[in-house]
């Protein structure tokens, strides 16, 4: 009987499938391709199922946002792609977080408790005076409160100045400084109307104000009757009649603008009342 050697052989064939060849003494070829082309189709359908795997994944991961409807109102994530796909935690947004913006670009290194996770966090703290949470928590109210004044009271200094002098509009005291010192002589008319308010006494105006701003504050921190507050800093509710904070992203936008624009409020308050204790003079007249 012929001694047979085994020898594996990968051919190609016109098909270009792997086969097994069987060789005998004589030199006769027996070849066989069953057991080879099983096995290579195998190793084929493993590598399909691996790439189509591989995609899948791929996209899923890529997968963006839904972009906004035509003609809605875009948000922060859509306008800019601050945030990641699916959560604001990606790192990405300039404003929050451990990329945002800083007072010293690349050369600020804040510390440890200004994390970014508040609007106008600069990481600016060289004096430490936030190191204590519920301190920082105090100090951000203040400066959130007295930032929506400030905004306020710019624009009263300006505004009755501007409207008398450019556009005609008649005041009892059209200057900031001076305003307050109607009260002692007539009463005092608010936008310049005999019969809106006409104000008589400092005792009794002050009163008022109390009462009043006591309620909305008291309604702000600890809810009332049309509801409870959720963020005494942030109420929303009947706080924002228009919903401006109803979109998280646009919501996260305004914070920011507002504590900008607070800031910068805060020193223009500041100017004027330098302005007016040395000159005296109203701010048109130095133009």
């Amino acid at each position: 009987m012929a001694n047979m050697m085994l020898q594996k052989s990968f051919l190609g064939g016109t098909l270009g499938k792997p086969s097994l060849e069987l060789k005998a003494s004589n030199g006769s070829r027996i070849v066989m391709k069953g057991a080879a082309n099983k096995a290579a189709s195998k190793l084929k359908n493993a590598a399909n199922k691996a790439s189509s795997t591989a995609k899948q994944t791929t996209k899923k991961v890529a997968k963006k946002a839904p972009s906004p409807p035509k003609g809605a109102r875009k948000t922060v994530r859509s306008r800019l792609g601050w945030w990641g796909p699916d959560t604001s935690d990606s790192g990405n947004n300039p404003w929050y977080g451990p990329n945002r913006a800083k007072f010293l670009g690349p050369f600020t290194n804040p510390p440890d408790y200004l994390t970014g996770e508040f609007a106008g966090d600069y990481g600016w703290d060289t004096q430490g005076l936030s190191a204590d949470p519920q301190t920082f928590a105090r100090y951000r109210v203040i400066e959130v409160l007295h930032a929506r004044w400030a905004m306020l009271g710019a624009l009263g200094c300006i505004l009755p100045e501007y409207l008398e002098k450019f556009q005609g509009v008649k005041f009892q005291e059209p200057v900031w400084f001076k305003a307050g010192a109607v009260i002692l002589n007539e009463p005092l008319n608010y936008l310049g109307q005999d019969n809106l308010v006409g104000a008589r006494s400092i005792i009794a105006t002050l009163a008022v104000q109390v009462v009043l701003m006591g309620l909305v504050e008291g309604y702000r921190v600890n809810g009332g009757p049309l509801g409870e507050s959720v963020d005494p800093l942030y109420p929303g509710g009947w706080f924002d009649p228009l919903e401006f904070a109803s979109d998280p992203d646009s919501f996260a936008e305004l914070k920011v603008k507002e504590i900008k624009n607070g800031r910068l409020a805060m020193f223009a308050m500041l100017g004027f009342f330098v302005q007016a204790i040395v000159t005296g003079k109203v701010w048109f007249l130095l133009l």
